[in-house]
């Protein structure tokens, strides 16, 4: 049985203000994690995108602040610039909701240090950003990491990669031994979990998949079968025929995105593209031009859309399908957020195919076939098995 917010052991204000937003009952991670954080232990939460993470480890971090003290009391690390906003964001959101007086700073690297420093003068609760800014400021003395009694890491696989490691690892030794240290994800690869367990004293692994989670329920899935080299042409007919207005494309490899971006011009489909090795400034025009309507089309790999949370995209297509069902699920949950309808759209190559079921078993979803005949979409029937055979026989042949 599902249980209110106050009832997982939140504040009446903090209770209301998650009213106020138009959320009254707790998502899964949340409520699974909310009264292990209130307890004080450390906690490893892992969660499909669009479940509520954020909220789940921010809501008890509330609770646990105390607002007589003008000090750092919190350090919420992230792996890229846009989801230290938008956390941020969430932080104003639900403080401003909950009519509590909870300050947070937003520290990134790449920016004006002495605009952060001043920032810093006016005493922040909470501060969250890239740990090499924040390591940084430490060292220049301009953070007491003395007070800080909670460190979260945010899209913690990433954060233990080989670039960030190091930094977490050296921003959480300059805090006292007793904090509380909490790791959140949408995955977590066993490497990834068993770098975040070492970190930690006897944390609590809280994991919801995605059936548990309820996730997508206003999603539609449909696919399209093409060969590979007839994927681009697909798209373009799939743009046309359905009239999306927005989308976000998603391939397999970085190195394919610039040139998925210039085929889309070429065709005069106006398009950006983000990937991980984009200079920030780039990658700032990219979603600016996105998010302002300017471009029909982001183009986007996996690690270059963590943390990217767009109002309002109602499509998302995979020009490749990825292997793990849960990347799958990442990438879907950039659409149909906030109770909004959403279409995740895939073209899919007879290799691809097996995927289809994979997805459908582990996820717990229903993927519609679809096919385009003359500038229209249709559903498309399902092969007897005698022609899937002399199908699969011809492909052998």
């Amino acid at each position: 049985m599902n249980k209110t917010f106050e009832q997982l052991g939140l504040s009446a204000l903090l209770a209301a203000g998650m009213a106020k937003a138009g959320m009254t009952i707790p998502t899964a991670i949340q409520q699974d994690t909310i009264p292990v954080v209130l307890a004080g232990r450390d906690v490893i939460g892992q969660s499909p995108t669009g479940t509520g993470k954020t909220l789940a480890y921010l809501l008890p971090l509330f609770q646990k602040i105390d607002t007589t003290k003008r000090e750092i009391q919190a350090c919420i690390l992230a792996p890229t610039h846009e989801l230290s906003i938008q956390i941020q964001r969430q932080i104003e959101l639900l403080a401003g909701n909950s009519g509590l007086s909870i300050v947070a700073a937003p520290l990134i690297g790449n920016v004006n240090i002495a605009r952060q420093i001043d920032k810093l003068k006016e005493k922040p609760h909470i501060i969250t950003g890239s740990a090499g800014r924040i390591l940084e400021l430490i060292q220049k003395k301009r953070i007491n990491a003395q007070t800080i009694k909670t460190i979260i890491l945010d899209e913690v696989d990433r954060l233990l990669d080989d670039k960030n490691i190091d930094s977490i690892k050296a921003v959480i030794k300059t805090t006292q031994k007793d904090r509380q240290l909490l790791a959140f994800s949408a995955t977590m690869p066993p490497t990834a979990l068993k770098q975040a367990q070492a970190l930690m004293n006897n944390p609590q692994l809280v994991s919801v998949s995605a059936k548990n989670a309820e996730v997508m329920p206003n999603l539609e899935h449909l696919y399209f079968a093409a060969d590979q080299r007839d994927k681009f042409e697909i798209l373009r007919k799939i743009i046309r025929a359905t009239n999306i207005a927005q989308a976000l494309v998603f391939i397999n490899h970085s190195d394919d995105v610039e040139l998925t971006v210039d085929k889309l011009n070429y065709h005069s489909i106006t398009a950006a593209g983000i990937h991980g090795s984009f200079l920030k400034e780039d990658r700032k025009k990219a979603m600016e031009g996105f998010k302002n309507g300017k471009i029909q089309l982001l183009v986007a790999s996996d690690l270059a859309a963590r943390g990217l949370d767009i109002p309002g995209i109602e499509y998302v297509v995979n020009l490749d399908l990825p292997e793990d069902p849960q990347v799958y699920l990442h990438r879907a949950g950039r659409t149909g957020r906030a109770g909004r309808s959403g279409v995740v759209i895939s073209i899919v190559s007879p290799r691809e195919m097996s995927l289809i079921a994979k997805y459908e078993k582990v996820l717990q979803i229903k993927m519609l076939p679809k096919h385009i005949t003359h500038g229209k979409v249709f559903d498309k029937r399902p092969a007897s098995k005698t022609t899937a055979k002399k199908s699969a026989d011809k492909r052998r042949s």
